[in-house]
């Protein structure tokens, strides 16, 4: 066996460089001297012992270096995947911010991840229709705004050109004529407001002023002011009250949210009907309602009556007209006081209630 491995060494192996190697570490020469006979005798024999040692050695380098390159190759496969799963999350994702796309296939293992992301598309679509709703509503509004003003502006340069031109006028027509025309130059200041309160509500945020108000006398207060109001169609505002019933808050904000109230229950309460204000302790929270006797409001419409630019009123009359503000102003006030503002409302009856923390 030695002999033919040498044989090899000598004329198979071509590289002599691979023979030196194999013949210094995998060859042994034995030297023999015996008695009598001149010279030593060199025997050449193959390290079988250390061929099998380098070959355990090798095949361990072989082995760790496969699965190496087996990590290395599934490493580079999986990283190539993440990559492509990552791209379809992004692509979907970018499908969620634009309008009339569907979400691109995900691979499977992601079914839940991709319900997230249609719940996300359906509330994005829903917030865009809401906003498109609202802007819709907002330059209705503004443009029915522009075109009321132009009435009480005709009658008001009407009236006035009339005692213009007639100086000997009777006293009494002149008396009537200057009183429709204050009156519709009242309507006119209302209308230009509602135009600041446009803007307004969509640029400034609230800041509350807080101090100690004493909500009975707050009340009656405005009862009292809203007479002229209250007067011309035979209508009557009871308060009912607690006497020193104080909490903490913007006073002029929270005037603001019972003036828009009870001017809602005028618009739309009866003739000659009595609106009843009423305010108590419940615990720790002062509850204020507004109770009218009206038209109902319809079940569906008690949700939306404290949206922006919403209004009962489809026909835009003249008493009744307004920008649709009024209570959605109530409801950012109330809400930054910590409270909430609610509607009920049956036949021939509505309710609203103020709820605010003492």
């Amino acid at each position: 066996m030695s002999i033919g491995v040498l044989f090899l060494l000598d004329k198979g192996i071509t590289n002599r460089f691979f023979a030196d190697w194999i013949y210094n570490n995998f060859i042994l020469e034995i030297e023999h001297t015996h008695q009598g006979i001149p010279g030593t005798l060199v025997e050449t024999q193959f390290n079988w012992h250390a061929m099998k040692k380098f070959i355990c050695i090798a095949f361990v380098v072989g082995a760790a270096a496969i699965v190496l390159l087996g990590c290395l190759i599934y490493y580079g496969s999986a990283k190539k995947k993440s990559r492509q799963i990552m791209n379809q999350i992004s692509s979907a994702m970018r499908q969620v911010l634009l309008p009339d796309q569907n979400l691109p296939a995900l691979p499977q293992g992601y079914e839940e991840f991709k319900l997230q992301l249609m719940q996300l598309k359906e509330m994005e679509q829903r917030s865009r229709q809401l906003a498109q709703a609202e802007m819709q509503r907002k330059n209705d509004l503004i443009t029915y705004l522009a075109h009321d003003l132009k009435t009480p502006l005709a009658s008001v340069i009407g009236y006035l050109c009339l005692l213009n031109e007639a100086p000997d006028m009777p006293e009494t027509q002149k008396e009537k004529y200057t009183g429709i025309a204050l009156q519709k130059a009242y309507r006119l200041e209302e209308l230009i407001n509602e135009f600041f309160d446009i803007t307004r509500f969509n640029l400034q945020s609230l800041v509350l002023n807080q101090s100690k108000i004493d909500l009975s006398l707050m009340l009656r207060q405005m009862a009292d002011e809203f007479y002229p109001m209250l007067i011309p169609k035979g209508r009557k505002a009871a308060v009912h009250a607690p006497e020193s019933l104080i909490l903490t808050g913007d006073a002029d904000k929270l005037a603001r949210v019972f003036n828009n109230v009870l001017k809602n229950a005028i618009a739309y309460s009866y003739e000659n009907s009595v609106i009843d204000i009423s305010a108590k302790r419940q615990d720790k929270t002062a509850v204020i309602t507004f109770s009218d006797h009206g038209d109902a409001i319809p079940p569906q419409k008690l949700d939306t009556i404290f949206e922006k630019f919403y209004r009962l009123d489809s026909a835009r009359s003249a008493d009744t007209g307004g920008a649709g503000l009024g209570l959605a102003i109530a409801k950012e006030i109330v809400t930054a006081h910590g409270g909430t503002i609610s509607a009920e409302s049956g036949p021939e009856h509505t309710v609203f209630t103020v709820k605010l923390p003492l």
